[in-house]
């Protein structure tokens, strides 16, 4: 899972990136993981955000 999400981040975050350095990388991190929490669609999740995918399961039980 870990690599995963280090792929996609590296993938989708910080390849997008002006100029990816570790300085403006770690400055971004913070926003990038909220995105990508709240925002950003998930195959493995019906293509929901992990966030909407758990409030959806906690409406669902």
């Amino acid at each position: 899972m870990a690599e995963s999400l280090v792929k996609t981040i590296k993938r989708d975050y910080a390849s997008l990136t002006e100029r990816p350095n570790a300085t403006t990388v770690m400055q971004q991190l913070g926003a990038w993981f909220e995105h990508y929490n709240t925002r950003h669609p998930h195959s493995a999740l019906k293509y929901l955000s992990p966030r909407r995918f758990r409030e959806r399961q906690a409406l669902n039980n």
